[in-house]
């Protein structure tokens, strides 16, 4: 799939994305790959969140959060219910204030506006649309508010309904409408005012797994078209992966990790951001000793002894977690060659066939568990792997991240 650039709300050199060619579409790894303004000095955050801290009663939703968030830029605030993700949109929104800390948007103060007069818009998890009012009425209804000439809001709605591919549906009422029909019609309303910025609060959580899938390369398209600033907030991993230029990770009202997808999957920086950004092996290790490149682990309760690049890792001594992806490990019936490092013998406790991957889940001595994943890349092997059988499991030095929390 392939999609147009984004452009910022305020273009600036140093921040926009790159512009599309005369009569060609960008590909979107292109357009991703080189949008990075967190990463220059210079550039200016549309929105910034400056040791902002919020409480209810004895719980504290939201503890001391500095955040900065980029014209163009497509942010994820993921986590867990309950991990103030939800409370720190709300603030931004006008929907809560702050106890303490502020929120600027473009270099202004939010402090005391009310939400109707924040240049952002939100589009909430039920959609929240109008059942008496049918498609187009509930797309301009904010326009009427806003007392829009009745010309201009037609064009308006007529723009949003070719917009979000709706144009036959204008006179149906919401009971007449599919699940990913009324998120369509939700976000024609939440942008129809042009907003500078666009909350979504579990936008596809309604839907089905395949419409869902579908809509998040929808909303990727429609934010670039768009030129808004996009803020989503979910607890769905993958959603987050799919769509975000960078996630953030929030445990307990505070974040713990802010990356790009790649980064936070791939160089989690605690044993909590690895086992929720999806699965992973974590063996609790000794490091014995550094023979560089390489650092030698010793896993007692694993029954194992790992070899691992010794970049970022502590001195002989320390206690760490070796944190290994599923689809980072090899299976194998056949023993690997000798001298392979990171060997693992086993005996297959369980299996799960999803089509693409077969996820198998390996008993090792003392009944450690761990999870392999390969992908289906043929239609039929010679030799299945099945229950029971016994297995080699391995991986490469630098498959494993190690971690020190």
């Amino acid at each position: 799939m392939s999609r147009a650039p984004k452009t910022p709300a305020k273009p600036a050199a140093k921040i926009a994305k790159p512009a599309k060619p005369e009569g060609r579409r960008l590909n979107i790894g292109a357009v991703r790959s080189t949008f990075a303004p967190w990463n220059d000095p210079d550039a200016t955050p549309l929105v910034r969140f400056e040791s902002v801290s919020k409480r209810f009663g004895e719980q504290i939703a939201v503890n001391d959060v500095s955040l900065d968030i980029y014209p163009g830029e497509f942010f994820a605030l993921l986590g867990p219910s309950g991990c103030g993700k939800t409370t720190l949109m709300r603030m931004l929104a006008g929907f809560e204030s702050t106890d303490s800390g502020r929120i600027t948007l473009a270099g202004e103060d939010l402090s005391g506006q009310p939400p109707h007069r924040r240049p952002v818009n939100m589009m909430f998890q039920s959609y929240a649309l109008f059942p008496h009012l049918n498609v187009e009425q509930n797309i301009a209804f904010g326009l009427k508010q806003e007392g829009m000439p009745k010309a201009d809001i037609a064009a308006r709605v007529a723009e949003m309904l070719d917009l979000v591919k709706l144009q036959g549906f204008a006179k149906r009422k919401p009971d007449q409408l599919s699940g990913g029909q009324k998120q369509r019609v939700a976000l024609a309303r939440a942008v129809a005012r042009k907003p500078r910025m666009l909350l979504l609060d579990e936008p596809l959580g309604a839907l089905d797994k395949k419409l869902r899938e579908e809509t998040q390369f929808e909303l990727m398209d429609l934010q670039i078209e768009l030129g808004v600033t996009f803020l989503i907030v979910t607890h769905d991993q993958e959603e987050a992966m799919v769509m975000a230029d960078r996630i953030a990770v929030m445990r307990e009202g505070r974040i713990v990790q802010i990356g790009r997808p790649e980064e936070v999957y791939e160089t989690p920086n605690s044993r909590y951001v690895a086992e929720f950004l999806g699965d992973v092996n974590l063996f609790e290790a000794k490091v014995d000793a550094i023979e560089q490149p390489m650092a030698h682990l010793n896993a007692p309760e694993s029954h194992a002894g790992f070899y691992v690049l010794d970049d970022d890792c502590p001195g002989p001594g320390a206690t760490v977690w070796l944190a290994v992806r599923p689809e980072k490990m090899r299976i194998s019936l056949d023993p690997p060659p000798a001298g392979a490092k990171n060997v693992l013998a086993g005996e297959i406790w369980d299996i799960g066939y999803t089509g693409d991957w077969t996820n198998y889940i390996v008993e090792l001595p003392g009944e450690r568990l761990v999870r392999v994943a390969r992908a289906n890349s043929q239609r039929f092997v010679e030799r299945p792997i099945g229950w029971d059988d016994k297995v080699w499991v391995s991986f490469d030095p630098d498959a494993g991240v190690v971690l020190e929390e």
